[in-house]
């Protein structure tokens, strides 16, 4: 009954927090306000800084990064979000990554910058960390997580044996591992929709939105043989967001896509 009342707690707390995206339209799961999301980034951002060695100290580079992703925030649906968008260069040379936190603070490694050949390129890079905000796929994931986390605590207690209390332990942990891949799958869609939002935004602001697919050439070579199986990435395999990228250029642009786009 304990385990029952749990989990029926933790599925009405997560379907009962409903709010529309103000810009994508779309109904989501969230449990957070914007001005909590714009908080929690601003108090997050020093410190992730941190762990890529505090931000780059080539101011021009710096300015660059900035200035692109304001290109693309005022030349686009982002910029009827409430987010207070700020665009940071780390200066670790030696990781491949960008990521935004909630809010808009977006953040992409000079090893990243570096491995960029066009403006076009980082665009889309920045682009599609900006989809992640204005799709508000942190808070989801929060709201997620605190319904797995119960539902793998309700699992625990339903199958707690008082007459051998070693027994539930095998259980709990299938049921964790199960709540772990609930949230990659999470992940891995969340990453989709960026892609899309991103062949939009970089499209508005006059980038070529077929640089994209060129970064995830970029990223499978830099990936290597490294990586583990796609079912068990947060991140989609570059190969397989390529489809999702052509796809949503060919929609955007049915006649193909127009000459003088900035590559």
């Amino acid at each position: 009954m304990i385990a029952l009342a749990v989990a029926a707690f933790s599925f009405v707390t997560y379907y009962c927090n409903r709010q529309t995206n103000p810009v994508t339209g779309e109904v989501q799961h969230v449990n957070m306000t914007t001005e909590q999301e714009i908080a929690l980034g601003l108090q997050a951002a020093p410190q992730m800084a941190q762990q890529y060695g505090g931000l780059h100290p080539d101011q021009q580079a710096s300015a660059a990064i900035k200035r692109i992703g304001a290109t693309l925030v005022q030349s686009s649906k982002a910029d009827q979000s409430p987010y207070k968008f700020d665009f940071h260069l780390l200066a670790d040379e030696q990781t491949i990554n960008a990521f935004a936190l909630p809010g808009g603070q977006v953040f992409i490694t000079a090893g990243l910058l570096k491995n960029m050949k066009t403006e076009g390129q980082v665009a889309g890079v920045l682009a599609h960390e900006i989809g992640h905000v204005i799709g508000r796929h942190s808070a989801e994931q929060l709201a997620k997580s605190q319904l797995t986390q119960g539902l793998a605590g309700a699992a625990t207690i339903a199958a707690y044996d008082p007459d051998s209390p070693g027994s539930s332990i095998g259980k709990a942990a299938v049921a964790a591992a199960i709540a772990k891949v609930v949230s990659l799958r999470f992940g891995r869609e969340d990453e989709l929709e960026s892609d899309r939002l991103a062949v939009q935004y970089t499209a508005d602001a006059g980038y070529d939105p077929r640089a994209m697919i060129q970064v995830m050439q970029i990223l499978a070579q830099a990936g290597g043989q490294s990586r583990g199986p796609e079912f068990m990435s947060t991140h989609p395999d570059p190969g397989n967001r390529v489809g999702v990228l052509e796809t949503e250029i060919a929609e955007r642009f049915p006649g193909g896509v127009p000459s003088g786009l900035k590559q």
